[in-house]
């Protein structure tokens, strides 16, 4: 066994025995995400000595890499071989790894068109809260038999395990991409995207925001030449040709773009979950139009802690659910949890989950409510 690895299980171990709280560190890039951050509890561990590529087999689109792997290296290495990961994980500054990717699972523009990140969570090895070295899944979509733990590590922050390896299905670069601007509102861009999705057309991302009370829709296409060129035909809108196209939607993906960073310090940046099909939102008054991606189905919001209650509120009206992405500065813990409890019944599994895998309760606490 690694001796870093090893190292890791002795540390869990022993914090399971006293009962101390750990938390699961990277490269930190997450730590502004959730209820006091980035003060969360526990002792740090860092999971940044476990790292490497384990293996990758191009031919197979497959590849398995340790939890402390830079998330940069892993997609440098995808890029050589003209593959990447679709989901367009998201980096909010430098030094993300491949474990802590897989623990707040969260992707980035294409995610409507092309799945999530436990989408392609083919397999993990995790240490339970026991200090037991676990191994799901695999190497293949078939070997998924019975509750597919791998795929639950996706999102879970670390609250149940310390993912210290994970396989991962990879894609090849499409080998077309186009992006179109639309001028219009956003009663008129969710018309025209849910329009669209009835139609054979390779839709990949989409991004709605206003801009000096002007409301422009972008939309990027990704697939086989003939069907982006078919579709820019089709479509209409206005060919965005310029370089800095790409940078752009990188922008968007890590929240570099004006919008976000208008962002006032009062003021904290939700993130509303809804169907694509949602109509325009009546935000509270005074909140700004948001910015909209995924065809509809996500809606980010600016607004200050108090109108926490009203978001929750217009987000379930619809069908959809709100979390708190970046608090207030002024307010470390706005408005209650971070997600939403949507029933009893999901909120005692999510209790038996964590009883099962972590019985003494010492990963990340507090880094979800």
């Amino acid at each position: 066994m690694d001796a870093a690895l090893r190292q890791i299980i002795d540390r869990v171990r022993d914090s399971a025995d006293r009962r101390s709280a750990v938390r699961i560190c990277g490269g930190g890039t997450k730590d502004f995400h959730g209820p006091g951050a980035p003060q969360h509890a526990g002792e740090p561990l860092d999971m940044r000595p476990l790292a490497g590529i384990v293996s990758y087999e191009p031919s197979e689109l497959v590849v398995t890499a340790l939890a402390g792997t830079p998330l940069a290296e892993l997609e440098a290495l995808l890029a050589r071989h003209g593959q990447s990961l679709p989901f367009e994980p998201p980096r909010f500054a430098e030094g993300g790894t491949v474990g802590g990717m897989v623990a707040a699972g969260l992707s980035g523009p294409a995610r409507a068109s092309v799945g999530a990140v436990r989408d392609y969570v083919l397999g993990v090895e995790i240490i339970n809260g026991r200090g037991e070295l676990l191994r799901f899944g695999g190497q293949v979509m078939k070997n998924v038999a019975g509750y597919d733990v791998s795929r639950l590590m996706a999102g879970a922050w670390g609250q149940l395990g310390v993912i210290t390896e994970v396989s991962l299905k990879v894609l090849p670069v499409p080998p077309a991409e186009a992006t179109l601007r639309f001028d219009c509102d956003q009663a008129e861009a969710l018309r025209r995207l849910n329009a669209w999705g009835g139609q054979p057309l390779p839709l990949n991302a989409s991004c709605w925001v206003e801009d000096a009370g002007r409301g422009q829709l972008y939309v990027r296409l990704r697939g086989a030449q003939a069907a982006v060129q078919a579709a820019c035909r089709s479509m209409g809108g206005e060919l965005q040709d310029a370089p800095t196209v790409p940078d752009d939607w990188q922008a968007c993906r890590d929240q570099r773009l004006p919008w976000f960073a208008a962002r006032a310090a009062d003021h904290a940046l939700w993130r509303l979950s809804v169907p694509q099909t949602a109509p325009v939102l009546a935000l509270p008054a005074g909140v700004a139009p948001p910015l909209v991606e995924w065809h509809g189905g996500l809606r980010w919001v600016q607004a200050l802690p108090q109108h926490g209650d009203a978001l929750h509120a217009l987000a379930a009206e619809v069908g959809g659910s709100a979390s708190l992405f970046i608090a207030a500065s002024a307010d470390g813990i706005s408005a209650r949890a971070i997600f939403d409890a949507n029933s009893a019944a999901l909120a005692a599994i999510h209790q038996r989950l964590k009883q099962a895998f972590d019985p003494a309760g010492i990963f990340n606490p507090g880094r979800l409510v």
